[in-house]
C-alpha cells in the first residue's frame, strides 16, 4: 500500500510542536516585525505595518461613521493627573514609564547622565492610557447639555512596560485607538459602550475573519476605574484565549475626579457619565494565531496588504518583455475590479529572483492569491492560480490550478470573497470543537486542563456571579489552574443547574480559559 505523500512545509516549526516557537517564526519568516534594540519594543516591518494600516483605515471608516471624531492628544501626562483618580493609578502603577528631567549631560567619562539642574517640576507619565489627559479636555470642553454627547477617538501609541513581552501579543509600546466619549446620563453611556462593543464584535468577525465571543467581564476583570467592562475574546489555534478588544462605562468616577461636568436642561449642574474603549497591535496577533499554518501567515483579503499578487517567471532572455506585458495588462485589468466593497489590490513582483523562491516568501507573508505565469502562459494567454487557503495537493505538491485569461478574471474578485468567508468559517468550526461543556465541579474541570491535554481549549459554566470575598476565592482557585474567567457572553440563554465553584444556582453563562 502506498504511503500518503509528505508535505515539506515552509516553515522549520509546527503548531503542534512547538506553537510560541512557531508564532515568533511566522512573524519573522512573513517579515513583519523584528526586535528594536529596545526591550519589549518592536520595528512593525511594512508587510505588519500594512496590515494595521488596512485594520486603521477600515476601523476608522466605522468609528467616523457612529458620528466620532478624531483627536490627538500629547505623549506626556502630568503625574498629578493620575494621582486625582485612584483606583486608576493603582491599576497602572507598575506599568508607568516616567520621564524625571528634560536634559542629558556629559559624565565626564564619554557618557551621558541626567543633568541634576534639569529636574521637572512633576514628573511626566508616558501614557499608558488617556482617560485622564483627556478628562481634562472634556472638563474645558463641556459646558452644557448643549455639548453632549462629546465623542472622541485618537490613534496613537501608548507605553506600558511590560515585564513579559511577546510581538503584537503584550509589548512595552504598542499602537492602538482608543475612544472617549461623555454623555448625560447613563442609558446614553451605555448605549454608546455597548454600540463599540458591537462595532469591536462586527470588525473581528468581518474584516479579520475570526471568530469571537462579545461579553461582560467579571468584577476583578475590570479596567481600572470602571463601572462594567465588555470584551470580544478569540479562541487561538492552541486553545488560549485572546482578549482582542475592549470597550468600558466608566459612570461618573473619572468625571468627578476631573471635573467633567454639565448644566442641565433645569439649570443644574450635573456629571458626565463616560466611556472608553480601544483596540490595538494586539489584533495582528490574534490573526496570526487564528488563521496561520504551519507554511506561514494567511492574510484574509479584507486586510491584506496586496490581495494578488503576480510572479513572472523570467529568465533574463529577450521573452521577458513580452511576459512582463502580459503580467502587466493582467494587473491592469484586475486593479479595475472590486472585491469587498474595494478595489481589488495587485502587486506584479518584478524582482529579480527566482519565481519559485518569491512564491515561498508570498506564501510565508500569506497573500491570499499567487499567480505564476511562465512563457507558455503568457503566449497561451493562461494563469497558474494558488489559492493560500488551499496551498497542497494530495499528492503533495503546491495546489496550482491553470486558467484562461479571461475566465480568471470573471471570477477573481468572488474567488478572494470565497476566501474570506472560508477562513472565518474554518475557524469557527476549530472554536465550537473546543469548547467544553457539562463540566460541573472544580475537579472536572481541573481535569479538561491536566497535563496531558495540549490544546484544552475553553470551558463553559454556569455561574452565580459571586462578589467581594467570595469572588476572590473563586479568582484564586483559577489561578491556582492557570486559568481566568474571559466573559459572559452577551445574550445567552440563563443556565440551569449550580455554579461549580460556589455551589449556588447559576445565573449566568461563563467562559474560562487559559489566556495570553
Amino acid at each position: 500500500m502506498n504511503q500518503p505523500a509528505k508535505i515539506k512545509h515552509a516553515l522549520t516549526t509546527t503548531r503542534e510542536g512547538d506553537f510560541a516557537q512557531w508564532y515568533q517564526e511566522v512573524i519573522a519568516e512573513a517579515e513583519m516585525a523584528e526586535e528594536s534594540g529596545v526591550r519589549g519594543c518592536m520595528v512593525i516591518k511594512p508587510w505588519g505595518y500594512g496590515i494595521w494600516e488596512r485594520i486603521q483605515k477600515l476601523m476608522d471608516e466605522q468609528i467616523k461613521a457612529a458620528g466620532v471624531e478624531n483627536c490627538y492628544f500629547p505623549l506626556f501626562i502630568p503625574l498629578s493627573y493620575f494621582a486625582k483618580e485612584a483606583e486608576h493609578v493603582e491599576g497602572f502603577a507598575k506599568e508607568m514609564a516616567v520621564v524625571t528631567h528634560h536634559r542629558l549631560i556629559g559624565d565626564g567619562k564619554g557618557g551621558l547622565v541626567p543633568d541634576p539642574e534639569a529636574k521637572l517640576e512633576e514628573p511626566l507619565i508616558v501614557r499608558p492610557t488617556s482617560e485622564t489627559v483627556i478628562g481634562a479636555a472634556m472638563a474645558r470642553w463641556v459646558q452644557s447639555w448643549r455639548d453632549l454627547p462629546l465623542l472622541t477617538n485618537q490613534w496613537a501609541n501608548v507605553v506600558r512596560w511590560e515585564m513579559r513581552t511577546r510581538m503584537f501579543l503584550r509589548t512595552s509600546e504598542f499602537l492602538w485607538q482608543e475612544g472617549h466619549t461623555a454623555h448625560a446620563n447613563r442609558d446614553d453611556a451605555m448605549e454608546e459602550t455597548l454600540r463599540a462593543l458591537e462595532m469591536y464584535r462586527a470588525f473581528a468577525e468581518g474584516p479579520l475573519a475570526m471568530p469571537v465571543i462579545a461579553g461582560e467581564k467579571p468584577e476583578n476583570e475590570r479596567f481600572p476605574g470602571a463601572v462594567a467592562t465588555y470584551s470580544i475574546e478569540a479562541m487561538m489555534q492552541d486553545g488560549k484565549a485572546l482578549q482582542a478588544g475592549t470597550s468600558h462605562y466608566l459612570g461618573t468616577g473619572f468625571a468627578s475626579a476631573a471635573g467633567i461636568q454639565y448644566q442641565n436642561k433645569e439649570g443644574q449642574q450635573a456629571l458626565c457619565h463616560t466611556t472608553s474603549w480601544g483596540v490595538s497591535t494586539r489584533m495582528i496577533g490574534g490573526v496570526i494565531m487564528t488563521h496561520g499554518d504551519d507554511d506561514g501567515l494567511r492574510v484574509p483579503p479584507q486586510i491584506a496588504p496586496q490581495q494578488i499578487v503576480i510572479l513572472p517567471m523570467l529568465r533574463d532572455t529577450d521573452e521577458d518583455e513580452a511576459l512582463l506585458a502580459y503580467c502587466e495588462e493582467l494587473r491592469k485589468a484586475l486593479v479595475k475590479q472590486s472585491a469587498l466593497g474595494e478595489p481589488v489590490r495587485v502587486l506584479l513582483d518584478k524582482r529579480p529572483g527566482k519565481a519559485t523562491q518569491k512564491r515561498w516568501a508570498w506564501v510565508k507573508k500569506g497573500v491570499p492569491l499567487i499567480l505564476e505565469i511562465g512563457g507558455r502562459d503568457a503566449a497561451g494567454g493562461q494563469v497558474s492560480v494558488l489559492r493560500r487557503d488551499r496551498l497542497w495537493r494530495e499528492d503533495a505538491k503546491p495546489n496550482f490550478v491553470g486558467q484562461d485569461k479571461d475566465a480568471f478574471l470573471g471570477q477573481a474578485t468572488a474567488e478572494l470573497e470565497d476566501i474570506q468567508r472560508s477562513l472565518h468559517a474554518e475557524a469557527t468550526v476549530r472554536r465550537d470543537a473546543q469548547i467544553v461543556r457539562g463540566v460541573d465541579s472544580l475537579d472536572a474541570l481541573a481535569k479538561v486542563y491536566a497535563d496531558d491535554q495540549k490544546f484544552p481549549g475553553w470551558v463553559e459554566l454556569g455561574w452565580s456571579r459571586p462578589t467581594g470575598a467570595a469572588l476572590d476565592a473563586v479568582v484564586a482557585k483559577l489561578k491556582a489552574l492557570k486559568l481566568t474567567i474571559r466573559n459572559t457572553p452577551m445574550n445567552a440563554a440563563k443556565p440551569t443547574g449550580t455554579c461549580p465553584f460556589t455551589g449556588e444556582p447559576a445565573v449566568e453563562t461563563i467562559y474560562v480559559a487559559r489566556a495570553y
